[in-house]
């Protein structure tokens, strides 16, 4: 945690204050084309989804009020964040007054640093401890996906030269994309939100009510949602996502209690931060039943003494596939450690 603490402190004191504030390009910001696709889900509401011309991390929402901006989730680096800053103005010449934080996952949250300080960071307590203790830049997504680039990068590279033709120009294109997202993630200084809640706030925004919103603990210790009653909006996270969430940091016994206080709003249209938007609310209780069967089965194995790591190969959740593409894979090894770090007490 120290380490990561001074690598933040560092890169803040060499990077240029207009950096930081997102009032010059990033490094990692140059790309072809558009970043976003900004879909219309109803009037002044836009879920933000990456056109993988740059890499973004998450799907964001863009909520346009009366006379302001709130954004949710800031996506995975000062490049992204900056794209969707820069492409707002298709649509609106609006100030950003809000950003919201659904949890402190650095696909959600390394974009913080691109917003001055007249934007409001909005995000639950455990989320703000989080980046403030540098655990952006730690543990097990981080370290899969970020920081074992430079390898997967070399990797790529010596591959490269035994390939031909378009088999070759993709993986150069590839490459060239990991080492685009290195250089963004390189220059991200973890910045904690500015404004926190425990259970609940809510803003007003002109004609807009607003809710943010904490159920309890779930895909992290901290996921916040946000809520617009009168529009029947709700936008998720990665607390409910279009396939199956990340849940190397979860808990998963706790998490299936939480889906079903969020099942007391009135919902038509879900905006999850890894996906389509979907109108299924039905797929609330579908994730909670994959979450009982996996909570089931790994609790009887580690009675038995099963270690985690022969668990991956034991546990079968294939019977919830119509539901999820990705239950029809062995169980992720991040999702087995991380039940037994809470069956142990850890």
């Amino acid at each position: 945690m120290k380490q990561a603490l001074w690598a933040s402190v560092l890169v803040s004191l060499l990077l240029p204050a207009a950096l930081l504030a997102g009032e010059m390009p990033p490094p990692g910001s140059d790309y072809d084309g558009k970043a976003f696709e900004f879909r219309k889900i109803k009037d002044g509401i836009y879920h933000a989804v990456g056109t993988d011309n740059l890499a973004v991390g998450c799907n964001g929402a863009v909520i346009v009020n009366d006379d302001d901006v709130l954004i949710v989730d800031s996506h995975m680096t000062p490049a992204a964040a900056w794209a969707l800053r820069k492409e707002l103005v298709e649509f609106t010449d609006k100030p950003i007054r809000y950003v919201v934080n659904t949890h402190f996952h650095f696909d959600h949250s390394h974009g913080n640093q691109v917003f001055g300080p007249e934007v409001e960071i909005i995000a639950h307590t455990f989320t703000r401890d989080k980046l403030v203790r540098g655990e952006s830049q730690q543990g097990r997504a981080y370290e899969s996906f970020i920081l074992s680039m430079p390898d997967t990068i070399a990797e790529a590279e010596s591959r490269l030269e035994t390939l031909e033709g378009e088999e070759k120009d993709a993986l150069a294109a590839r490459i060239a994309g990991m080492k685009k997202l290195w250089e963004a993630d390189r220059a991200v200084v973890p910045t904690p939100p500015t404004a926190t809640l425990e259970r609940a706030m809510t803003l007003h925004r002109g004609g807009r009510e607003i809710r943010l919103l904490y159920f309890g603990r779930g895909h992290t210790g901290g996921d916040v949602v946000a809520y617009l009653p009168a529009e029947k909006v709700l936008v998720t996270g990665d607390l409910l996502t279009g396939n199956l969430p990340y849940m190397g940091d979860g808990y998963v016994d706790e998490w299936i209690d939480t889906l079903e206080a969020m099942k007391a709003l009135d919902v038509e249209i879900i905006l999850p931060g890894h996906g389509a938007a979907f109108e299924d609310t039905a797929r609330i209780s579908h994730l909670q039943s994959y979450l009982r069967d996996l909570w089931s089965q790994a609790t009887t194995l580690h009675e038995q003494g099963v270690s985690a790591a022969d668990a991956v190969d034991k546990i079968d959740l294939t019977s919830h596939a119509g539901h999820f593409s990705r239950a029809s894979n062995p169980v992720s090894s991040h999702t087995v450690d991380r039940i037994w770090e809470l069956l142990d007490g850890d």
